[in-house]
């Protein structure tokens, strides 16, 4: 019998007939910047399935939330998943991203993947 394979969620556009499948959280990344260059809509997670909860509804805190489980770097897919349930789109994490990167307050030890300063 074939192992199954686990999926990290689907992904959509809200304003386009788009649904992709993700096995790995930064492909919803890859997904969303590609998908923003050509039409300029934003994808958003419509189901999340893999553990990724975290009790904080803003980026701070739900990176400090992750990092112990990601000491190498949360990847930004799984930052974007975790807040999927509090409302906050993968566009806007990734804004806030920015903006912490530029005030100094988070690094990218890899690529994709930050960790707090």
């Amino acid at each position: 019998m074939a192992a199954q394979s686990t999926r990290a969620g689907v992904v959509t556009c809200p304003d386009c007939d788009l649904s992709v499948p993700i096995d790995d959280p930064n492909e919803a990344i890859e997904l969303h910047r590609r998908h923003a260059s050509v039409t300029a809509h934003s994808v958003v997670w419509k189901s999340v399935g893999i553990d990724a909860a975290v009790s904080e509804a803003d980026v701070t805190g739900a990176l400090y939330e992750l990092e112990d489980a990601y000491p190498d770097g949360v990847p930004f897919g799984t930052l974007t998943a975790s807040l999927a349930d509090h409302g906050i789109s993968i566009g806007e994490t990734l804004e806030i991203v920015s903006d912490l990167r530029m005030d100094g307050k988070i690094y990218e030890p890899r690529d994709d993947h930050i960790l707090s300063v």
